[in-house]
């Protein structure tokens, strides 16, 4: 049973809440813990030397150590004082409760998280006497809190200009970080490792980065961090960055994405009115960071009444390799397409994906195209087959209740729907009427040019994937794409959520031998970590994105083919961010393992003691011996093994392995 209650309910009875002892000070807060007691928040107000009142603030330990040292918290409204800044609490409710719920689809299949919870209400003390909430939630595995603004006379209409939450970390952390240009990107770039200082202090000077979510961070001797959102309705998106403007401060603050129609205003609402949950995930090591499912704990439920109809699977992919035919010569054609098909219902997956160019220019409403589309989903439906399409976001906001109809009659299977490219308060809102709409017709979503979830696909279970990140199609074009970057991606992208990198490249190359290419494009590093990469990169829609011809005759391709796409359970069981990995997940009895290595060679002892109690036969797909030279070479063997052994990897530079294992029992 999921224990959260609604915003209107908390908000009806804030005032009517048990009142907390009347004095109150600095050197006694409130506490929250963790059921474990090891994660401590507090919550108080203190005075501050250069202003008059009380602020309210926040701080966490972990581990008996501090995490965070007093963090501010308050809202900026336009034309009003800074909410937070001049307040007292008056008072405070503790309870706790499980979230226990069913997954669709994703990393893991049930999940059982306890929290305890804290609301704290403050009124001002001025003559104003606004009145504000937080609440917070203390797992395991992190917290998270948000604003509650109830209704009041003195605030007819929220119109929130900026939120004052801050980060300040206890040390001078390491950050793996995603520097972004403005609020209208795709958040496709490399993740920066860097000292905390070094974002608001560069060449001497003060300076600033613009930073996207997940942030990861490192307090050495302390604790692994990240940073991420949930339940993001009705608000905008959050980025945080260093203020402090010198070498020694090392502390984040937040930014809102600015509302378009308005850029001095991030979001506007009727009140009462809840903010997204800050959520800060802790854990002694970053793969416990890969394994927690808080953003979804903190997501509403589904709303998709029947999910009968929502599938995971792979896809046969044309646009990657510049719709080749089977003869390596590019052809966007009705036929070849038909091609790409055959390929699927040959290789047991049951979509094709049919990328941009279909129709003539970028209008849905334009079905004269250079692709039938109506014709390639009928033929697709005699193999088995259904077709994902293509469609620009500017064109499905205009005209979505005319296509998703239309693509429902068609039979179309989902919509990967690109350029994306804002996360304001009205683009947010935007994601979530696309959900709704698309399942009302029975269509699955893959957000393209997007930024990163924040748990969406647990309100509606049929947006499978988002891509939000530097993924496999850089190849086409230059160099930035790299097992260095692979390696970096599970301790920060994937911590949001799916990741639709596209992997599947067999076109395989050491690092001096790349050239980039649009027709038959190259890949760095070996085949083998192409296809861990379908166990690390976690997404319930996966593309298998060379061209049939090239996984023709390859013995390699049979692991692409067996690889599921959701997971009953993720265990992380070795890594470090920008060097390497392993995971393994669970599908029914059978467990799948990847790992994958930077540049640097590596041999990794990884014990078995994940698997269960019975024989596994494992399908062992490795470099070969020569795959720091030829990245095409795997060795295919098969063992018995038990949960009491352990496997040696050895990975080649740019290297991986990849690992099936089957259960005699379920065999």
């Amino acid at each position: 049973m999921n224990l959260s209650f609604s915003c209107s309910a908390l908000l009806a009875s804030l005032f009517a809440l048990e009142l907390c002892p009347p004095t109150f000070a600095q050197a006694n807060p409130l506490q929250l813990a963790s059921p474990d007691q090891q994660l401590v928040l507090q919550f108080g107000t203190k005075a501050l030397a250069d202003e008059q009142g009380s602020k309210l603030f926040y701080a966490a330990a972990f581990h008996g150590k501090p995490i965070l040292d007093d963090s501010a918290l308050g809202l900026e409204l336009a034309d009003q004082p800074a909410l937070g800044a001049d307040v007292r609490i008056v008072e405070s409710k503790k309870s706790s409760g499980v979230d226990d719920y069913t997954l669709s689809n994703q990393k893991v299949g049930k999940v059982h998280d306890a929290y305890n919870s804290l609301v704290i209400r403050v009124d001002e003390s001025s003559a104003n006497h606004r009145s504000m909430s937080i609440e917070a939630r203390a797992y395991n595995g992190g917290f998270a809190f948000r604003y509650l603004l109830p209704e009041q006379a003195a605030i007819k209409q929220l119109k929130l200009r900026k939120e004052d939450t801050e980060f300040r970390l206890s040390t001078d952390a390491t950050d793996w970080l995603l520097a972004l240009p403005n609020y209208r990107s795709s958040y496709e770039s490399e993740y920066i490792q860097l000292p905390t200082s070094a974002l608001s202090n560069q060449g001497g000077v003060s300076s600033h980065f613009l930073v996207g979510l997940p942030l990861l961070i490192h307090e050495p001797g302390v604790a692994w961090m990240d940073i991420v959102e949930a339940d993001l309705e009705g608000s905008t998106s959050m980025y945080v960055t260093n203020p402090s403007g010198n070498w020694a401060g090392h502390w984040l603050s937040a930014l809102l994405s600015p509302r378009l129609d308005n850029p001095d205003v991030a979001v506007e609402a009727a009140l009462p009115w809840h903010s997204a949950w800050r959520v800060v995930e802790v854990a002694d090591d970053p793969g416990r960071l890969v394994e927690s499912t808080l953003q979804y704990d903190l997501s509403p439920p589904t709303r998709v009444a029947d999910t009968s109809w929502i599938h995971p699977g792979k896809a046969s992919w044309n646009w990657w390799v510049n719709d080749v035919d089977k003869n390596g010569t590019p052809s966007f054609t009705t036929e070849n397409m038909k091609y790409y098909v055959d390929f699927s219902a040959q290789s047991g997956f049951p979509y094709m994906m049919l990328d941009a160019g279909w129709s003539a220019g970028r209008d849905i409403a334009q079905m004269n195209g250079k692709i039938d589309v109506p014709e390639l989903a009928r033929y697709a439906a005699t193999k088995n087959v259904k077709v994902w399409v293509w469609c620009y976001s500017e064109s499905v906001a205009q005209q979505m209740q005319q296509a998703f109809p239309l693509f429902e009659k068609w039979g179309i299977a989902g919509v990967k729907i690109d350029f994306v490219n804002r996360d304001d308060q009205q683009g947010i809102q935007w994601y979530y009427d696309v959900a709704k709409l698309a399942a009302e017709h029975h269509l699955m979503v893959d957000f393209h040019g997007t930024r990163t979830p924040w748990g969406l696909e647990r309100t509606y279970p049929n947006v499978l994937s988002f891509e939000g990140v530097l993924g496999m199609e850089n190849n086409k074009v230059g160099r930035r794409d790299s097992p260095v970057d692979r390696a970096v991606f599970p301790f920060t992208r994937l911590l949001a959520g799916p990741m639709d990198y596209t992997a599947g490249g067999f076109n395989n190359t050491i690092e001096d031998g790349f050239v980039a290419q649009n027709t038959g494009p190259m890949v760095m590093g070996t085949r083998a970590q192409q296809l861990a990469l379908y166990v690390i990169f976690q997404t319930p829609f996966q593309m298998v994105s060379d061209s049939p011809q090239a996984y023709d005759a390859q013995p390699a391709f049979q692991f692409i083919k067996d690889v599921p796409v959701s997971w009953d359970a993720t265990h992380v069981l070795n890594g470090q961010p920008g060097e390497f990995v392993t995971i393994a997940r669970r599908h029914g009895d059978d467990w799948y393992l990847g790992s994958m290595t930077n540049w640097t060679p590596r041999t990794l002892e990884v014990p078995l003691s994940f698997l269960g109690g019975d024989t596994y036969t494992a399908e062992i797909y490795a470099d070969a011996r020569d795959a720091a030279t030829q990245p095409k070479h795997v060795v295919i063997r098969r063992q018995e093994v038990t949960r009491t052994q352990s496997l040696t990897l050895n990975l080649a530079p740019g290297g991986g392995c990849a690992i099936r294992f089957k259960s005699r029992k379920a065999h």
